[in-house]
């Protein structure tokens, strides 16, 4: 993707400049990024919205303990998916958030169209086995969900005697169930991407993903309430408007997402390019409307609120929670203090937090920026996605001499790495025989070396850097690849950095001091996750679409009041 065109009416003066990959692609700044307008639950919410699609739920087949067979369809303009629920009774002790689990209280897949009793019977038969079982190109995604069990049982409790839940423990944890696999794009059977590529409404990332959690969402209050009414009768009440939204659904994910964002550099740097042209646009407005500086108050208010309930027991996270709200509270001082009507007030407010905030008050403050600017930034979002089989094509006629100069220009924080010292090699990448997950081993003491993955690129690009020493400027680099098939890979990716600057994170994937979570928390700020809560540092919990409006209570709602316009 080349760089999306500035609107004529952002200012009269040269727009400000996008920030270098050298500062942006760095992974404590990635590790540190929040969700914004332009994540991917946003970016279908507003769609959804605009485009006036119906949500229903035509089947409720469920018994007194809430195992038995659900089906919420989502109709568009053209065409209509169903989510078809299996909702099962899980002992406790089998209950788990590892992938290797052979058990769930809910499984899932969203459907193409709507399913038939033949449909549902041939679901029914695999889609509880998960990974064991295998679906067809009329499912789209595959997924599973486990309880937060104490936080379910209790708002069954509650709400079982006629009683609503403290607001204050559904805050702190966010959701009732997570998520611990959401699979598409061809895993087990399911609907490719080519399958969906004719489609509008998916063309973004991750939108059939999204629309499948989201009605994972509605089922997740449903079927709460519904265990409730089974239990208290007419005693029983529903979860109060005010209290549903306080939860998400949430998500267990470890490794098997980090390598992702490593494998797929163009759609990497478009996710990059269009959110530092978001931020260039607003730091461009030479004005502030009064509209805009009420609207930058609000979403200010909101990441403080945000910040305030998001709890962590991790050490890392702990202290970027501190970081964060102290930055928020310096931004809420400068903002009253600043003279809103000057030249280009926002590029001065970002200005101050460079050279002021850390990098997760920076990356807050991005996203607030971004909130009241809607008309300007929205139609970034058809940026997004990549067809990446055009930009991978390896160019055997480029000269050997131009290959070189693109790993000098693009590189250098590659070829300075001294990957003769322990520490700089101290991990490596590899799959994991039982689950075929990607996993992170470590060298000096864990066996498996020999099953590495080339998944850092630093590395690659030295040693292809090194394996061209010898060879002469003018020789076509596919003579060389001829000589050397094992350098393909690094290859392309070095023929593609001359177009896709934000293509590389700009560290060493397999570095001691390296943290996996930076990547997990990247990719899942992009989805729009919240309350990002480490467990380790290669396993996270989120939460999405808290906040957010539901599937019933969509059509009522008015766009301004659920924050997606």
């Amino acid at each position: 993707m080349s760089k999306p065109p500035t609107p004529m009416d952002v200012s009269q003066h040269a727009p400000i400049g996008l920030r270098a990959p050298e500062q942006v692609m760095r992974l404590a700044r990635l590790g540190s990024a929040h969700p914004t307008r332009l994540s991917f639950l946003r970016i279908l919410l507003r769609r959804m919205k605009r485009e006036q699609w119906q949500f229903e739920r035509t089947e409720w087949n469920m018994d007194s303990a809430g195992v038995g067979v659900a089906i919420y369809k989502a109709r568009g303009p053209d065409l209509t998916y169903s989510l078809v629920v299996f909702s099962h009774d899980l002992p406790d002790e089998l209950r788990s958030d590892r992938v290797i689990a052979t058990a769930w209280d809910a499984t899932f897949t969203l459907f193409d169209g709507e399913p038939t009793a033949s449909d549902i019977e041939r679901l029914h038969n695999n889609v509880p086995l998960q990974e064991a079982g295998r679906i067809s190109a009329t499912e789209l995604i595959l997924s599973r969900a486990n309880r937060s069990v104490r936080l379910f049982a209790y708002v069954v409790d509650c709400l079982s005697q006629g009683l609503q839940p403290d607001a204050q423990q559904l805050a702190d944890v966010g959701y009732l169930m997570r998520t611990t696999a959401v699979y598409g794009t061809g895993k087990f059977g399911s609907a490719g991407r080519r399958n969906l590529e004719n489609r509008d409404h998916f063309l973004g990332p991750f939108q059939a993903e999204m629309l499948s959690v989201w009605l994972t969402r509605q089922f997740v209050i449903d079927i709460v309430e519904h265990i409730a009414k089974s239990r208290g009768g007419d005693k029983a009440v529903q979860l109060a408007p005010e209290l549903r939204r306080l939860l998400g659904v949430g998500n267990s994910t470890g490794l098997g997402m980090a390598p992702f964002i490593v494998r797929h550099p163009v759609l990497l740097h478009n996710w990059m390019m269009v959110r530092e042209e978001a931020l260039s646009r607003v730091r461009s407005c030479e004005q502030a409307s009064a509209t805009a500086i009420e609207a930058m108050h609000a979403a200010l208010e909101g990441a403080v609120i945000n910040a305030d309930s998001w709890t962590s027991e991790h050490p890392v996270q702990v202290f970027k929670l501190e970081q964060l709200r102290g930055d928020l509270a310096k931004v809420t001082t400068q903002l009253n203090c600043m003279d809103l009507t000057a030249f280009r007030p926002w590029n001065t407010l970002w200005l101050w937090a460079e050279s002021t905030l850390s990098l997760e008050g920076q990356e807050a403050l991005l996203a607030v920026l971004l909130e009241p600017y809607g008309e300007l930034v929205d139609d970034l979002s058809q940026f997004l996605s990549a067809k990446e089989r055009q930009s991978f094509r390896l160019d055997g006629a480029m000269k050997v001499g131009t290959l070189r100069a693109l790993l000098q220009n693009h590189y250098a924080w590659a070829l300075s790495i001294d990957f003769t010292q322990a520490e700089n090699t101290a991990r490596f990448w590899y799959v994991s025989e039982e689950k075929l997950e990607p996993r992170l081993g470590e060298r000096a003491s864990e066996m498996g070396a020999e099953l590495e993955q080339p998944l850092c690129i630093a590395r690659l690009a030295q040693s292809l850097f090194d394996q061209l020493a010898h060879w002469e400027d003018e020789m076509p680099v596919a003579s060389f690849v001829l000589q050397h098939p094992d350098a393909r890979l690094m290859v392309r990716r070095a023929q593609m950095s001359a177009r896709h600057a934000y293509a590389e994170i700009r560290d060493n994937l397999i570095a001691k001091d390296m943290l996996p979570i930076d990547l997990l928390r990247y990719k899942l700020a992009f989805f729009g996750a919240t309350h990002f809560d480490p467990r380790s540092d290669r396993w996270v919990r989120i939460s999405l679409f808290q906040g957010m409006p539901y599937p019933d209570e969509f059509k009522s709602i008015p766009v301004r009041e659920i924050g997606v316009e």
